[in-house]
């Protein structure tokens, strides 16, 4: 049932956009990202709030929203840590537990909608430049992304790549926004004249194009050490994502796993995270 219930309301977001676009083109896609750009989960939920309050750190201003960050002190070299999409930061917890064991010194943070950060929507460029205020303050020298973090991680790096990352990491990441956004037109059902209004919506509001957000595209200028982990069976993000990756990242390792899903949540997967950064 509420499979179905989440159908009929996908559609009849498709619907309203298809009208709005036949009186307003620009007005579409305004909506249209709004909608794409807004979680629906992600803030932190109660089994969660002893983990995080323990390691609450300083809430810089970004783009006029505070932002929630989180420091677990260690004598080692600093980690930056990116969630992914309608996630916050306490996915890392068992991955944080092995890079403690290693006394590295690490910072995550909640991105815009997500966690204690404050705001309503999140999209792949804004977390970038989220990403690359905290690479200034804190000077990480290897950073990590799960799913639409790590997209952000790489689409970070390709525009920053003279930034303090010496290693990058990435979990899951989608390959295309064209990708997800071919996704969304068909779950949505909204028409091209739609699709229009939004690439000039996103070009528009930051400088980009639906097309030029590619990872395969952004790793052939990359020649820092990268890894890349992808669950071959993963429903969320296609493995060939990962794959063309690594095909165009010259000094990227590729780890393959079965049966782990997008969340990618393992022991030993960490353990080889921790080994790559130590290497």
């Amino acid at each position: 049932m509420q499979k179905i219930i989440y159908r009929a309301l996908a559609l009849s977001y498709g619907a309203y956009f298809n009208s709005t676009a036949f009186f307003s083109e620009k007005e579409a896609g305004r909506k249209a990202f709004g909608l794409f750009s807004t979680p629906r989960k992600g803030r932190v939920l109660p089994t969660q709030e002893a983990f995080l309050q323990k390691h609450l750190a300083q809430r810089p201003i970004i783009n006029e929203l505070a932002l929630q960050t989180y420091h677990w002190p260690g004598p080692g070299e600093t980690v930056l840590l990116l969630h992914g999409w309608e996630s916050n930061t306490f996915r890392w917890r068992n991955l944080i537990e092995k890079l403690q064991e290693r006394e590295f010194n690490i910072i995550a943070f909640d991105a815009p909608g997500h966690g204690y950060s404050e705001g309503t929507s999140l999209n792949v460029v804004t977390y970038a430049e989220q990403a690359q205020h905290l690479i200034d303050m804190y000077s990480p020298k290897y950073i990590i992304g799960h799913s639409m973090g790590g997209l952000a991680t790489i689409h970070n790096h390709y525009q920053y790549p003279n930034s303090s990352i010496e290693k990058i990491v990435a979990l899951g990441a989608p390959a295309e926004l064209s990708e997800l956004m071919d996704h969304y037109q068909k779950l949505l059902r909204f028409n091209n004249k739609v699709l229009k209004g939004l690439d000039k919506h996103i070009l528009e509001n930051f400088n980009h194009r639906i097309t030029d957000i590619s990872t395969p595209t952004f790793a052939k200028s990359f020649s820092k050490p990268g890894l890349i982990i992808h669950d071959e069976l993963d429903t969320i993000t296609p493995f060939s994502a990962s794959t063309r990756l690594h095909e165009n990242w010259k000094n990227s390792q590729l780890i393959t796993t079965t049966g782990l899903g997008h969340s990618l949540q393992q022991e030993e997967l960490y353990l080889c995270i921790v080994d790559f950064l130590n290497s």
